[in-house]
């Protein structure tokens, strides 16, 4: 698949700079799309789908803050700080009423923001959410400790754990990882955030609170946050799940085009 090229911008959020990804308006009154990347990770995680679904819809990709190349400041990173950066993230780039995708960590943003402001979205997308596992597991040790001590050789083996299949990790994105962890503050960003995970408010129970239509997707395979916890996302009233096949922690990354055309008809509100 040939990647167009990707408009890098920087604006402002809550007095910290944050870099985006901007892939503009395929036609006239596109709806948006903001995609949001997990832990460690940063924009260029949705690299092989935000192409594909930028043909329909105006994606912006923002490094969250404390990640990829937007400030890493030294705050407490709890789902506040967090829900404070989306929305004044979305604020200062006038959007309105989008649609989310949300990854790992990002779901869970995702679906702290939909349980507290579900009437500013449009659809949600959750795909294999952090916010419900409080015990880590042998994948997530691993990527901890990839973060932690970024080596290529720690990265890679961390990478090649989460995916289904280990050809799908490439040296970019390993290499990628481990430029970015080795930035100031980096680390202590992480941590912060693996703690404000830990502590947040339970999602359990406050689920049932969000109101837009929302698609659950998991990888069969995710060692990461094992598709067991998927069911507990069923709380939310108008969700709807589906299980890629051959897919580990991040679908959108083994199996972009199958990910891709099911976000699609999701966000057509086609049958899946």
């Amino acid at each position: 698949m040939t990647e167009q090229s990707t408009p890098q911008k920087t604006t402002i959020v809550n007095g910290y700079s944050v870099r985006y990804f901007d892939y503009g308006l395929p036609h006239n009154g596109a709806k948006d799309l903001v995609l949001l990347h997990g832990i460690g990770a940063s924009a260029e995680r949705w690299r092989r789908v935000a192409p594909i679904l930028s043909k329909r819809y105006r994606v912006v990709v923002p490094d969250i803050v404390g990640f990829g190349y937007s400030d890493k400041p030294t705050v407490e990173y709890t789902m506040d700080f967090f829900f404070d950066f989306l929305q004044s993230f979305l604020d200062d780039l006038k959007i309105r009423k989008p649609s989310i995708i949300g990854s790992s960590f990002g779901g869970h943003v995702a679906a702290e923001y939909a349980i507290r402001a579900g009437n500013n979205l449009d659809r949600l997308v959750l795909a294999a959410p952090a916010g419900m596992m409080k015990t880590s597991t042998p994948v997530l040790d691993l990527y901890i400790m990839a973060a932690l001590y970024p080596t290529y050789e720690n990265a890679m083996k961390a990478f090649r754990q989460m995916a289904y299949d280990p050809r799908s990790v490439t040296e970019e994105i390993v290499l990628d990882f481990v430029n970015r962890m080795r930035l100031p503050n980096a680390k202590y960003a992480f941590m912060s955030t693996l703690l404000g995970i830990r502590y947040a408010p339970p999602l359990s129970g406050r689920l049932a609170n969000v109101t837009p239509e929302t698609l659950i997707i998991w990888g069969n395979n995710d060692k990461m946050i094992p598709l067991d916890y998927a069911n507990e996302f069923t709380e939310i009233p108008k969700s709807r799940l589906v299980v890629m096949e051959d897919c580990g922690h991040t679908p959108f990354v083994e199996r972009p085009e199958r990910f891709s055309e099911i976000v699609l008809r999701f966000l057509d509100d086609k049958d899946l």
